[in-house]
């Protein structure tokens, strides 16, 4: 009876490995074409974005019918769903800089905001690490709201060399577990053989 749970779990283990494989390898892809066709990687996954957005919205006008509890908001989730996609689908170039710079300036804010308060505790008696820390998140704040193309950039650019970081290390993942998949199954054959 072990051996029957230990196989089927090394089945299972099995089957994920080559499932993390193949998201490292469409992190590691989407990573390289961010950095290199930064315009056209952005427009492709803002449409797939829109796809996205688009089929949740109609299932949840579905929903509200076969789930008639809260109908309301899922009413009003697959309005928004359906028109979100639609002007996803449509604008995707127009989308993705809007997005990302409404991001920007959402986080800028924040920064602002949080350094203000951690300038104000310190003033209080919070001590010159918090005042350090509330200059520092104004100060980033501000470079955000300001400078938001700039920093639109930048941000594209992290995000395609932290996915190809995370696809080197999910391949890097696969790989190992399909190397520990490969020598339990052995010694489960050896074992019930």
């Amino acid at each position: 009876m072990a051996a029957v749970t230990s196989e089927s779990m090394a089945r299972e283990v099995e089957i994920a490995w080559w499932v993390v494989l193949l998201q490292g390898i469409c992190a590691l892809i989407i990573g390289f074409l961010l950095i290199t066709e930064t315009g056209a990687t952005l427009a492709t996954l803002t449409i797939l974005l829109g796809i996205y957005w688009f089929v949740l919205g109609i299932f949840d006008l579905v929903r509200m019918f076969s789930e008639p509890a809260g109908w309301g908001w899922k009413l009003l989730s697959g309005i928004i769903g359906i028109l979100a996609g639609l002007v996803l689908i449509r604008h995707p170039l127009w989308s993705a800089a809007i997005g990302t710079s409404v991001l920007v300036w959402i986080v800028g804010a924040l920064g602002v905001v949080y350094g203000a308060v951690a300038i104000i505790r310190a003033i209080i008696g919070g001590g010159w690490g918090m005042a350090l820390a509330g200059f520092l998140s104004l100060l980033l704040g501000l470079v955000l709201l300001f400078h938001t193309a700039t920093t639109v950039v930048v941000l594209v650019y992290t995000a395609g060399v932290l996915a190809i970081i995370g696809g080197l290390v999910g391949i890097g993942g696969a790989i190992a577990l399909r190397v520990r998949v490969g020598s339990g199954a052995k010694r489960i054959r050896t074992a019930s053989g």
